[in-house]
């Protein structure tokens, strides 16, 4: 068997023994998932048991997990309850984040070049990662997973315009022009959604969708394949087509099959969570250089300094400019929430390595702080909160205006 074959196997065992060890974990206290599917691929991975070893099925598997997962962070988000004031405060929080992180990328990686990946990194949110966790404890459709899941869109949404224009090795102007196309191209995209469908389409949805034909989770992923191809076409970052998938898909489902939107939402997850993600997460693990990390010295210090920054250069401004209905504990959970990151941290990291602008051993420390930050913040984040009480999801729409 081919060592892709060998390794593709192993990567689904770990998808199915990870949430067997969550469960079982969980009893005692909360552990994302993703902390298992990453440490047991660092276990099987070149630097422990050298049993994984990349190669082009599997990272084209786990691109398309980035991807996937990028597109249901973009999914999740409502639009009724993401605006007003609350928005505008997460854009600045990002915005402020932006420029400690470029500050801080500079004086730290001592140069311009390494230090905008550094600082692009610590402005991110992990919001696909954190969703799961909001939706597990209850909190995502009340006032605080309102407010959460604002700042988190911005976390995921910035970074990726930010890595369109400061990332592409390209001049500004060219790229601020690109982003404009495809800015006019989401917009298209959503008027287009936002239009009524013809009453064939409702019809055909609802009629195959316990059927072979599935007629609305293969238009879905034909959306995304369209947004991908757009984003690559212009030179832009996957990720930015994902993202705006996932918005569009979701003004579409809503207008056209509203009863059968939930339905559609779970078959895309099963697919998405139920084998991409999970493959995204795995090979994050085997790919981890743990080698160049325990060497010690600079590298190994890095680490905490990065976990560190995550929460002063993301946390920092999200404290201060966070919505005044929040109380203390809210506040603590906001910070915690949106200081966690992960996926974007890998994606940049992996470009800061290939265009040889960050050694291997600052982005596994990146990537390390990045799990760290997976493991420890959400679960300091549900403790922080465990009396706190989130405002009924009725009030949410009318605590905000345009």
């Amino acid at each position: 068997m081919s060592y892709s074959g060998t390794t593709l196997i192993l990567i689904m065992a770990i998808a199915v023994l990870a949430p067997l060890l969550a469960y079982a974990v969980g009893r005692r206290f909360p552990v994302p998932l993703v902390i298992f599917e990453i440490l047991l691929g660092i276990l099987i991975g070149p630097d422990v048991l050298d049993w994984a070893h990349p190669g082009a099925l599997i990272d084209g598997l786990s691109e398309l997990g980035l991807a996937m997962l990028i597109f249901l962070a973009g999914y999740e988000i409502e639009f009724g309850k993401v605006r007003g004031d609350t928005l505008r405060r997460s854009v600045w929080a990002w915005l402020i984040a932006l420029g400690l992180g470029l500050a801080t990328g500079v004086l730290l990686g001592g140069g311009y070049t390494k230090g905008v990946f550094i600082g692009v990194a610590l402005t991110s949110t992990a919001l696909g990662t954190v969703l799961p966790v909001l939706r597990d404890s209850g909190d995502l459709r009340g006032r605080f997973g309102s407010v959460v899941m604002a700042f988190g869109a911005v976390g995921e949404f910035g970074p990726i315009i930010a890595m369109a224009l400061l990332l592409s090795g390209r001049g500004a102007g060219e790229s601020t022009a690109l982003l404009a196309v495809f800015a006019a191209l989401t917009a298209g995209a959503v008027f287009w959604a936002l239009r009524p469908r013809p009453p064939w389409f409702s019809r055909i949805i609802a009629k195959t969708l316990h059927t072979s034909g599935q007629f609305a989770v293969r238009f879905v992923f034909l959306l995304l394949a369209l947004m991908l191809g757009a984003s690559q076409a212009l030179g832009l970052d996957i990720l930015l087509g994902a993202f705006a998938a996932g918005l569009v898909t979701r003004l579409l489902l809503t207008g056209a099959a509203p009863e059968s939107g939930p339905l559609i939402l779970e078959k895309i997850e099963a697919v998405g969570f139920g084998f991409l993600v999970p493959v995204f997460f795995v090979v994050t693990g085997i790919e981890f250089d743990l080698a160049s990390l325990l060497d010690g010295g600079r590298t190994l210090l890095l680490l905490p300094v990065f976990l560190l920054l995550f929460l002063a250069v993301r946390g920092g401004p999200i404290w201060f400019l966070a919505p005044r209905d929040l109380d203390r504990r809210d506040r603590v959970g906001l910070v915690l929430y949106g200081s966690t990151a992960l996926p974007l941290v890998v994606a940049i990291t992996t470009i800061g390595v290939d265009d040889k602008a960050m050694t291997a051993g600052e982005a596994a420390a990146l990537v390390g702080a990045g799990m760290l930050s997976v493991l420890v913040f959400p679960l300091v984040a549900l403790k922080s909160r465990a009396g706190a009480k989130a405002l009924p999801s009725d009030q949410v729409s009318g605590s905000e205006s345009w």
